[in-house]
């Protein structure tokens, strides 16, 4: 069995909150996949954003909806934001220039990873966001799960 942990997130802020708490436990040179799952509206962005900013990324964060993916630098290493909701066929990863930026060397966070069908990395986290009553809950399952310490 997967470890998996549930975080209560009352409102957007909570959500950013737990983005910035799993930027810390993945440290300064973060690497991996981190799968983003969820339906249309449930934070997905939000909760990318406030990990982007506590690595240290400035300035304007933009929802990758229309890029498809946006890469930030980190000084030693990178991390793309992608979203592959627009995504019609799971080859059209191979344009995005993926094999630039290894997961082994930086860090991938994708919302929609199931429009990629089986051509991406395996999740080492997968962040599972649903409605809960008024606000949402986070599912955080994978094998680097109980290796993670978050706390918000």
């Amino acid at each position: 069995m997967k470890p998996e942990t549930v975080h209560s997130l009352p409102d957007a802020a909570a959500t950013a909150a737990l983005g910035a708490a799993l930027a810390r436990a993945l440290g300064p040179q973060p690497r991996g996949v981190i799968w983003l799952l969820g339906d249309l509206g449930v934070g997905k962005t939000t909760l990318a954003r406030g990990l982007l900013e506590a690595l240290g990324v400035t300035g304007r964060i933009r929802s990758p909806t229309y890029t498809l993916m946006e890469p930030y630098d980190l000084g030693g290493s990178s991390v793309l934001h992608m979203d592959l909701y627009r995504l019609a066929d799971p080859l059209e990863l191979q344009n995005l220039g993926l094999a630039d930026y290894p997961p082994q060397q930086h860090l991938w966070l994708v919302e929609w990873p199931e429009k990629g069908g089986g051509l991406l990395s395996a999740a080492d986290l997968k962040v599972d966001l649903k409605v809960a009553g008024e606000g949402r809950e986070a599912h955080l399952s994978g094998p680097i799960c109980e290796f993670l310490k978050v706390e918000h």
